[in-house]
């Protein structure tokens, strides 16, 4: 044999081997399994975005993505859910600081275990930081609240009650504390528990608006506070004669921004706590890439001049 035909059965060998390298190196870049875990219970719709997010996600990456929670929101029930899923065999955990001090040890524990974590959503970035965590992805919920009620403040409201649907969860009290901060107020008892049920949250605005028909401006905490006190103004008629602004979005949320009963929503951009958590994370294992610093997904204000942007996504991605 010739030395022209040894060279090209190396050449063929070598781009054979070169090819086979690639395929094996492709096959194990592929298949990776994630868990995500949010603090909410079953009832709280929101999450629907999040995990229609995931699954585009895994779609584009393939990946797999298992998404737990709490079934009725309790914390030390999700601390136990993070440490079952840091000894299962995921290849990183996205989570949110729902509870820091109820969920600190076990976000902490996963993340000392060797599990790469990101968290999302709720909890602040030291929170994040001080647990070992890669990043956080999230809204600052005080700050959110401190820019509605700036904007509050510069419409002329002086005060307000504030329905949260989810007593106990600490970044929704920060929403109504940061809105109290923007208007240059103190929080005191001007929160209002509604519950998470929407029959009797609905019910808890209509006695609260009943007795209190002076009441200059109302904050909700999501579309579980909004949609059931949208019920209550119509019922009291009283939509569009008091000051209202909410925190995301839903169908009837949208409907009360186009005829001006409500005045703004915040949007946090959950597409990217989901979406763009898992594709991180993902990158992270596969090539050891990591994001040098936290990513802040909100606030944004949708008002009905930019609804129509966002509108066919609500309750999808956005």
């Amino acid at each position: 044999m010739d030395m022209k035909s040894i060279i090209k059965l190396l050449t063929i060998f070598f781009v054979s081997l070169s090819a086979l390298f690639t395929l094996t190196a492709t096959a194990k870049a592929e298949g990776e399994k994630l868990v995500f875990i949010y603090h909410s219970g079953d009832e709280d719709f929101w999450w629907n975005t999040i995990k229609n997010t995931l699954k585009q996600a895994e779609k584009e990456m393939g990946i797999t993505v298992d998404v737990r929670n709490p079934p009725t929101g309790d914390s030390a029930d999700m601390a136990r859910i993070v440490e079952q899923a840091a000894a299962a065999d995921y290849d990183g955990m996205i989570v949110t600081i729902g509870d820091y001090d109820a969920l600190k040890a076990a976000i902490t524990g996963a993340v000392d275990s060797g599990m790469p974590v990101i968290t999302v959503n709720s909890g602040t970035q030291e929170q994040s930081e001080s647990m070992g965590a890669m990043l956080h992805i999230g809204q600052p919920e005080f700050e959110a609240g401190r820019q509605a009620g700036v904007m509050a403040k510069a419409d002329g409201v002086t005060d307000f009650v504030c329905f949260n649907h989810q007593m106990g969860n600490i970044p929704l009290t920060d929403r109504c504390a940061g809105y109290a901060a923007g208007l240059g107020i103190e929080l005191g008892d001007r929160m209002v528990d509604i519950g998470g049920d929407p029959v009797e949250a609905k019910n808890r605005v209509f006695a609260y608006l009943k007795a209190h028909p002076d009441t200059p401006s109302i904050l909700t905490l999501g579309p579980n506070g909004g949609n059931p006190t949208l019920q209550a103004l119509e019922e009291l008629g009283l939509a569009g004669d008091i000051y209202y602004g909410s925190f995301e979005l839903s169908d009837e949320m949208i409907v009360a921004l186009k005829s001006g009963v409500l005045q703004w929503s915040i949007d946090q951009q959950q597409f990217f706590q989901g979406y763009l958590a898992a594709n991180l994370m993902t990158n992270h294992i596969r090539y050891g890439v990591t994001v040098p610093h936290h990513i802040n997904s909100g606030p944004g204000f949708t008002t009905k001049d930019n609804i129509g942007l966002v509108e066919s996504l609500a309750g999808t991605f956005r």
